[in-house]
């Protein structure tokens, strides 16, 4: 019991020790504002601007998971597409990895001459960025199907679809949630770089104007609350997969 409190209160312990410390090299090295605020001074102005914050991260959330939710549905075809078929895979996969090795940033000028600005070139960066994950996971799941396995389930008269769909799907589970726990941080990048450069609304919009007008406490605030944001997306993620996919993890009998 107590290795798991400790284990459970180390992040936040971590949390504090790396705050402590911002501010100590801050004040001893009178650090301005203007280059790297401390801890003190973004708090200061996250507590004056809370409500404008609020509206901004508002935006941005949704937007976020708008585009996760469409790389959610689109990413998991694809992988069951790619995982299922030999040739799918030798067809599809390299292409997909060619192009998510492009930067995505490249595509928001393109989004933007599409569908203009606001949350059109938003949303589809925010997919672009976070649906390979998705894809890649399950078809690995897939396609690693024990082949024993497989003919075991064939012998017994199970056909591929059944194989696949009641086997194989269930088995890509635990590498669907850690998809999901990768790609959600992916899909508030994607948001946030759009939103720099298309964009009226969001945190990304609100870096770009506190930049200008030089208040860097109100950016670094505005970093900070994307961060909790993608941080508590994640955490509910490893909740739900906890939850549903305990057999896949070592100890999970125990607890």
């Amino acid at each position: 019991m107590h290795k798991k409190t400790v284990e459970a209160w180390s992040p936040w312990l971590l949390l504090f020790v790396v705050v402590a410390l911002w501010q100590i090299l801050c004040a001893a090295f009178n650090v301005s504002e203007f280059i790297f605020p401390s801890p003190l001074r973004i708090w200061e102005q996250f507590w004056e601007f809370k409500a404008i914050i609020a509206g901004h991260a508002w935006r941005t959330f949704w937007v976020t998971m708008a585009g996760f939710g469409l790389a959610i549905v689109v990413g998991v075809l694809l992988g069951f597409l790619i995982g299922s078929s030999r040739l799918a895979y030798a067809a599809v996969y390299p292409l997909m990895t060619a192009f998510n090795a492009l930067p995505k940033a490249a595509f928001v000028p393109i989004l933007v001459v599409w569908f203009g600005i606001g949350v059109g070139p938003a949303i589809l960066t925010a997919f672009l960025i976070s649906f390979f994950p998705i894809m890649v996971n399950i078809a690995t799941g897939l396609a690693t199907l024990e082949p024993e396995l497989e003919d075991v389930l064939r012998v017994l008269g199970a056909k591929r679809w059944d194989v696949l769909v009641k086997v194989g799907l269930p088995r890509s589970m635990p590498y669907f949630y850690g998809s999901l726990k990768v790609a959600i941080t992916l899909a508030f990048v994607g948001t946030t770089v759009s939103e720099m450069t298309a964009a009226n609304e969001g945190i990304g919009y609100l870096l770009i104007s506190a930049g200008s007008s030089m208040q860097m406490g109100l950016a670094f605030a505005g970093l900070l609350v994307v961060g909790a944001m993608a941080m508590l997306m994640y955490e509910l993620f490893s909740f739900v997969e906890k939850h549903t996919t305990g057999w896949a993890h070592r100890g999970s009998q125990n607890a």
